[in-house]
């Protein structure tokens, strides 16, 4: 048999036909073996195809295929465990049953820890499978999908933007699957960039048809393909996609709540990327609102998924009321909470779930930018940075909104548009990620009663961050002073990421940074 590897929009991801040769590819990286069947299924996105690897020391795990159109059928596949595989198929088409092969799983490469998971010594956090803590920091581009859509070889684009927002320390996209259009009126200025504009597409649709006529006999290959493209190349850069599999106030023309159609749709996009360790699901953005979804039918959801799903991805709901009243559902508990109080009600939920991380996936905060997308109730580039740093200060991890991103408009390039664009704040991120680097943010706990008129987290080793408003005087952190004989000081700056000099601990006066009126800062305390 001929043997295919495709590089996919500067992905690693490998396409193989079917062939007796043993395949090999490295842990957690993703293979895609395709199948050819002259053979007509009636309904070929709900036909039973899969298959049962068994490594060599017994263990099995039965991987669902998908049809991806033109009698082509793939097993995608990816391990977390190095060593020797057989599989075989199981299908109702002759064609396709008990094809047998071998896949050798290799050493991973350094910059592969594996999927998301959490542990149940540490569980209010996020790790990689190898152990390596995962710093969550999301970037919200529902529309992701649609950037590169009419590329056809390559994703400039979408390369361009996943670079920007890998090198400014974001490691999530929360992102749809499909969305179609906002509801609210657009700036008038978008219409003068139609570049920018994604809202609204006429000839993009994951079922046959179109949004506005659609057809709910089949689904779209060509939409999920494309979409392979991109989840891919987000694997390849070690960017996790958070993928909410519905959206309810997009103007998407879903078809009816558990209907075939509904049922096929939302299995197919399980069996597809399932395989990624990059993947991280949400049943629905707004998962209770709009007057469409119910409990039970989430419930459903949640059930039908994890049955699907045979590498365990964490599973969430964009609905914080949901999380709150099912937690037994859900791997982490997922808020959208604006309050003014944002502090207190991230300390809220860290208290009540112990056992479960925490992630306001939006605080209210949308930074600014060239058009008036959607403003919530902040804009300002450096409030919003401060809702994110009361959110993890909390305990609690965040996601970051730039209007020219998060929606319907896609600025791929911000700092290469003309000088009178609004460019977004991104490096304020990057300080952030390397922030809670050189202090694991996995090991810091929130100490509300040591926060005086600042936020605390200190660690096991007693190295204590305070972080404080620029409008902050000075505090007097009368904890710290005494141990001052044993204790150094040092300030970061969350603007520009400057750190002061260590200092020795003083004994008395209160601290004030040296960036007071102009900066929120840090203040770092470590014992000698």
């Amino acid at each position: 048999m001929v043997l295919l590897v495709s590089v996919a929009g500067n992905s690693q991801m490998k396409k193989e036909r079917y062939t007796s040769r043993t395949i090999s590819i490295p842990k957690w990286e993703v293979v895609d073996i395709s199948f050819k069947s002259n053979e007509e299924a009636i309904a070929p996105y709900t036909t039973d195809f899969s298959a049962i690897f068994t490594n060599e020391h017994g263990k099995q795990q039965e991987i669902p295929g998908f049809y991806n159109g033109k009698n082509e059928w793939v097993i995608r596949f990816s391990s977390n465990e190095e060593g020797q595989y057989i599989y075989e198929t199981v299908s109702e088409l002759k064609g396709l049953n008990r094809k047998k092969g071998k896949i050798k799983v290799t050493t991973s490469s350094n910059t592969n820890h594996g999927g998301i998971v959490i542990k149940k010594e540490n569980p209010q956090h996020f790790y990689y499978e190898d152990g390596t803590p995962y710093f969550l920091l999301a970037f919200e581009c529902d529309w992701l999908y649609a950037l590169d859509y009419h590329t056809e070889k390559d994703l400039p684009k979408t390369n361009h933007l996943l670079d920007l927002i890998k090198e400014n320390g974001f490691n999530q996209i929360v992102m749809n699957v499909f969305s179609y259009d906002v509801s609210w009126q657009k700036d008038a200025k978008l219409a003068q960039h139609p570049e920018h504009e994604f809202g609204g597409p006429k000839d993009i649709f994951p079922f046959l048809g179109t949004n506005d006529n659609p057809d709910y006999s089949a689904l779209n290959p060509e939409f999920f393909q494309k979409l392979d493209r991109t989840i891919s190349l987000m694997h390849d850069k070690r960017i996790a996609s958070h993928l909410m599999i519905y959206v309810w106030n997009k103007l998407v023309a879903w078809p009816d709540m558990n209907s075939e159609a509904d049922n096929m749709y939302f299995d197919y996009v399980i069996k597809r990327y399932q395989a990624f360790p990059n993947m991280v699901w949400d049943i629905s953005k707004e998962a209770l609102f709009y007057g469409r979804a119910d409990e039970a039918y989430i419930h459903g959801r949640i059930e039908r998924l994890r049955k699907a799903d045979q590498f365990n991805r964490l599973v969430s709901v964009h609905d914080f009321k949901y999380c709150s009243n099912f937690p037994e559902k859900v791997d982490f508990i997922s808020s959208q909470n604006w309050s003014h109080n944002l502090y207190d009600k991230m300390i809220a939920a860290q208290t009540k779930f112990k056992d479960k991380p925490v992630f306001n996936i939006e605080h209210g905060g949308y930074e600014e930018a060239p058009y008036t997308v959607f403003t919530g109730d902040y804009t300002n580039a450096e409030t919003c940075l401060r809702r994110n740093y009361m959110c993890l200060f909390a305990g609690v991890y965040t996601t970051y909104y730039w209007q020219g991103a998060s929606w319907n408009a896609i600025i791929y390039n911000p700092f290469e548009q003309p000088e009178d664009f609004i460019k977004p704040k991104f490096e304020y991120f990057d300080h952030m990620s390397k922030l809670f680097t050189a202090f694991d943010f996995s090991k810091m706990k929130p100490t509300p009663w040591q926060n005086g008129s600042a936020y605390n987290l200190t660690n096991e080793e007693k190295t204590v961050l305070l972080y404080i408003h620029k409008e902050n005087y000075g505090i007097d952190a009368a904890f710290l002073k005494k141990e001052s004989s044993k204790r150094t000081v040092q300030w970061f700056n969350t603007l520009t990421g400057e750190f002061s000099s260590v200092t020795a601990m003083q004994d008395s006066g209160k601290f004030i940074s040296p960036w007071s009126g102009k900066a929120d800062a840090i203040l770092i305390s470590k014992l000698r």
